[in-house]
């Protein structure tokens, strides 16, 4: 079987687990190694498989590999794509594509020069609900899409998420891009207008903000509007939700991306919980990534589509200085 040789570029971002696990379960790959500055992130990894370690990314990309997946802190993402790219090796990058459009145009752009491949990490695409919906709106069920109306509400990351100076922003970046990239998806035009607000609104003494909502019209006239907030506290059961209501001219469609789960209400938790029972979203993007790249065939979600979904954000955190609408 010819396997795909792929390694791991740090694990700053808690999603690298769920890709590496994704990765193992894979026949068709060879793990090759891990790199990542703390060896404390990955020491539990790396005792249970026999995998080489590497401080620095650029000794894992001199190895022998075909393809790395980074889930870097977002301020590094453009670094280590570029030199990816510059050593011929494809790229799965974890979302925000980056934080600023300049340093994602020159990744696109390395990639392009080097005749590899990037992939934005979109699992979300990848939800039963959303693949379902999906279907519908091509089948034209619900007619022409006037507006979606769509929610992204997370708990409190924490850590890394709230410094800017790793970050490069707070909820309106990390939480616009996946149903601004379904948005982007499922009306098949692109943003032309962003007006957002985003604040400190649940946290004191935040560098970051951790409420947003961000308004969007797209070129062929359809609205968007999706809430980006952090405002999901401790009790509740999981890390928040994925949901849109997509409006046509015929009908709507109502999304909610985490519904396949079983609730559990127990006293000695002490809240309730959430067991999820449905589809792998991770799994199947990762398996899509290397379906592509075994065939030669374009990866589905692009780094382009990165692009346009950042772009938003980043466009938001312009209107908020503005104080009105902002042209993308």
């Amino acid at each position: 079987m010819n396997k795909l040789k792929v390694g791991m570029i740090s694990f700053a971002h808690g999603h690298a687990f769920s890709y590496f696990h994704a990765l193992l379960s894979l026949p068709e790959v060879e793990l090759v190694g891990i790199a990542d500055p703390l060896k404390s992130r990955v020491d539990s990894l790396l005792n249970q498989h026999p995998l080489s370690y590497y401080e620095d990314y650029r000794e894992l990309l001199a190895a022998d590999i075909d393809a790395v997946v980074i889930c870097s802190e977002n301020v590094y993402h453009a670094e280590i794509t570029i030199e990816a790219a510059k050593r011929g090796k494809h790229v799965l990058c974890e979302k925000p594509l980056g934080i600023t459009t300049e340093e994602m145009q020159a990744m696109l752009s390395a990639c392009q020069e080097n005749n590899v491949q990037l992939m934005t990490a979109f699992p979300c695409r990848y939800l039963a609900a959303v693949v379902q919906a999906k279907k519908a709106v091509e089948n034209g069920e619900i007619g022409e899409i006037v507006a979606i109306k769509g929610t992204n509400r997370g708990t409190f990351p924490g850590g890394w998420f709230v410094d800017p100076k790793l970050s490069g922003g707070g909820a309106l970046l990390d939480h616009t891009v996946h149903v601004m990239d379904l948005m982007n998806w499922f009306t098949g035009s692109q943003v032309k207008e962003v007006y957002a607000y985003a604040a400190a609104l649940f946290h004191e003494n935040l560098e970051v903000d951790d409420a947003g909502m961000i308004h969007v019209k797209f070129a062929n006239g359809a609205f968007g509007v999706l809430d980006t907030s952090w405002s999901r506290t401790a009790p509740f059961p999981t890390w928040g939700d994925v949901t849109m209501e997509i409006i046509g001219t015929k009908g709507v469609i109502s999304v909610d991306g985490l519904a396949q789960k079983n609730e559990l209400y127990s006293s000695a938790a002490g809240k309730g919980q959430w067991d999820y029972w449905g589809d792998n979203m991770d799994a199947y993007m990762i398996q899509a990534f290397v379906q592509a790249l075994l065939s030669g065939e374009a990866v589905p979600i692009s780094g382009e589509d990165g692009l346009r979904s950042a772009a938003v954000a980043l466009a938001g955190y312009r209107s908020i200085q503005e104080g009105q609408p902002v042209l993308l």
